[in-house]
């Protein structure tokens, strides 16, 4: 798989969380989805560095990748 069709996966993931997100059991299990999206924030961040750092350009994400590291730990966190 290539990273543009596993971004299409990371999308759909996206719209099934929040599609069951409006189930009325949607707080079971709420610690778990937490903790597995703030790893998810993690390796976006790491491939985000990682599509940069092969561009051999200047970082433009670099601020991206602080942020969703920051998210990351607000969820573990909280």
């Amino acid at each position: 798989m290539n990273e543009s069709e596993t971004s299409l996966v990371i999308r759909a993931g996206a719209e099934l969380l929040r599609a069951a997100s409006s189930d009325p059991r949607s707080n079971e299990g709420y610690r778990t989805v937490k903790t597995n999206i703030a790893m998810a924030l993690d390796n976006i961040a790491a491939a985000l560095s990682n599509f940069e750092a092969a561009g051999g350009t200047v970082s433009r994400s670099t601020g991206w990748v602080q942020d969703l590291n920051r998210v990351a730990d607000d969820l573990r966190d909280g």
